[in-house]
């Protein structure tokens, strides 16, 4: 049964370019500027996490998220300050740990570290990588960051990253550790990974219906259980786009987030998006878009079928203008969260 009491509601942005009320483009400056507006006004509406997004390409503005959570942080006072995500395999797991440490100590523990192995690939190339090495990467440096997060001296030998002997790394926190999310998009081997290093998951449910997950979540209580770890509320991050009006919502949603996955398909091989899919996904997949009461509704159920303990929605998908945003922004912390506790508290 869900804890009303100790669910979580997030927002994330993967940095999309705000577009303008005449239809032209922000600059990434600009971008990055709104974000931090963003974040500030999601605080101040109780909201409990903002999460940004690590990209390395044109039609995204941030490549280092934690630069813009350290200006959130000098803004807020309560919001957790989360990736999504840091791309690790193509990162130093070691700088990782500075960045996310010097995070923590500047918000004073609102940190949240939210790793994953890069469902974008741009990075690779960019510093050096090898696709290849994909699942090897990966596994090295979570290996390597799990002995730093550890906050102790490391001895460290691997084939991609840094030999180190008795080594202290730093800053040291002055809370209990780093927060690590492994972020999955729907990997058994990503499940039982995660449960073996006791970290927590949250699940990219970006297309279909949540209830196909829910064979994942019990092999991540069975692996944990099996690695003598503990197991953590699971997450959720979805698309999603909220408005006053239910038809506004839908036409906004249809024209960005169309624009935004069909651009990302000309790289991966995806069939443009039909109307047809995009309606089927609004109405029981993975877009949770319309009016306040529509989006509640959806995401009540998907809190409940997978007992979640937290649910992120996924915001400015596309090039949406700044009111747009602000304003799902506000709808999300006044009336959607506080309706969606309401339903799941007269459920039980």
């Amino acid at each position: 049964m869900v804890d009303v009491n100790k669910l979580e509601f997030g927002i994330e942005t993967f940095g999309d370019i705000v577009a303008n009320e005449d239809g032209s483009l922000k600059t990434a400056g600009e971008s990055i500027r709104q974000i931090v507006k963003e974040g500030e006004l999601a605080d101040k509406l109780g909201i409990d996490v903002i999460g940004v997004g690590e990209h390395h390409r044109p039609d995204y503005s941030v490549s280092s998220p934690e630069i813009v959570l350290g200006a959130i942080a000098s803004v807020t006072k309560n919001i957790k300050l989360a990736t999504a995500v840091t791309v690790l395999s193509s990162d130093d797991p070691v700088r990782v740990y500075e960045r996310f440490a010097t995070l923590e100590g500047l918000s004073e523990g609102r940190a949240q570290v939210m790793l994953g192995r890069g469902s974008f690939t741009e990075s690779f190339p960019l510093f050096g990588y090898d696709l290849t090495d994909y699942d090897d990467l990966f596994n090295e440096k979570l290996e390597m960051y799990d002995q730093l997060r550890k906050e102790k001296p490391i001895t460290w030998s691997g084939k991609f990253t840094e030999s180190l002997k008795n080594q202290d790394v730093y800053p040291k926190t002055d809370y209990d550790g780093l927060d690590t999310y492994i972020g999955i998009g729907g990997s058994p081997e990503s499940i039982i990974r995660t449960a073996k290093y006791g970290y927590k998951v949250i699940l990219a449910i970006i297309g279909g219906q949540a209830d196909r997950f829910v064979p994942y979540l019990d092999l991540y209580k069975r692996a944990a259980e099996q690695f003598n770890m503990p197991t953590h509320p699971v997450a959720v991050h979805s698309h999603g786009f909220i408005a006053d009006d239910d038809d506004e919502a839908v036409e906004v949603a249809w024209k960005n987030i169309k624009a935004n996955f069909d651009r990302i398909g000309l790289t991966r091989g995806w069939a443009p998006m039909s109307r047809d899919q995009f309606d089927g996904e609004t109405r029981s997949g993975s877009f949770y878009v319309g009016d306040p009461e529509r989006v509640a509704q959806r995401m009540a159920r998907t809190i409940k079928l997978l007992d979640l303990g937290r649910f992120d929605l996924v915001y400015g998908a596309g090039n949406q203008t700044a009111a747009q945003r602000e304003r799902m922004i506000e709808l999300y912390g006044t009336k959607v969260i506080p309706r969606v506790k309401e339903i799941l508290s007269q459920e039980g």
